[in-house]
């Protein structure tokens, strides 16, 4: 592990309309998969927005492998998120969906070939390359997603209910698909979720969060 390594928020404070979130303090270890749960409302999108940048703390730090963060644009936090639904570019191949953040870096085509290939590999989704998303299923769509994040290499992995609009049994499989992609990369992984079963499928720890504020912070130990 490295020397204060993970992520840690320290005093966090933001309001946006009548929803507060007021001095939290977290520590997430590095290499951990951690998963936020509670109810509608409670500020889970808004803490994983704001640790990738999408909004700004009115106090407080945010650190990864104890570099503070909090003044980073989203774009150099090295932050791999994957929102809700996924948000596929219509317009462009499975395969350029993936690489669009490689284009956007200025990569090689080679490099991004071979870096498209391992992620697609990685999530079995070789043979979609060429399809577009007007045609994946709810699953397929969010392992695009997830293929788009995960190849560009990113310290830190946001999952905001990646599993939600999928049946479970499609549910229960990309688990422990993230499972190994998580042990295979090492990556320190912060996932939403109110499933039950998903936390106990894929989390070292998960924290309960009710209007603001963590209430509880549970050992769960993976059961996959």
């Amino acid at each position: 592990m490295v020397e204060g390594g993970g992520i840690k928020l320290e005093g966090v404070s933001f309001g946006i309309g009548g929803f507060t979130i007021e001095d939290l303090s977290l520590s997430i270890r590095d290499g951990e998969y951690f998963v936020l749960t509670g109810p509608n409302g409670a500020g889970k999108t808004i803490l994983i927005k704001l640790i990738a940048g999408l909004l700004r703390p009115a106090d407080g730090e945010i650190k990864v492998r104890g570099a503070p963060i909090t003044g980073l644009p989203p774009w150099e936090r090295n932050i791999g998120y994957v929102p809700q639904d996924g948000v596929l570019f219509p317009n462009r191949s499975v395969c350029r969906n993936i690489r669009f953040g490689l284009e956007v870096r200025g990569q090689g085509k080679d490099q991004m070939r071979q870096a498209v290939e391992r992620a697609a590999d990685m999530l079995a989704i070789g043979h979609l390359l060429d399809r577009m998303p007007a045609g994946l299923s709810g699953g397929e769509c969010q392992k695009v997603s997830l293929a788009r994040a995960l190849v560009l290499k990113p310290e830190l992995l946001l999952l905001d209910e990646p599993l939600s609009a999928i049946d479970e049994d499609a549910r229960d499989a990309l688990c422990r698909e993230l499972l190994a992609i998580q042990h295979e990369t090492a990556i320190t992984t912060i996932h939403v979720s109110h499933n039950r079963k998903e936390i106990e499928l894929v989390a070292d720890r998960a924290a309960v969060l009710k209007d603001g504020k963590i209430t509880d912070i549970m050992d769960v130990g993976r059961k996959a």
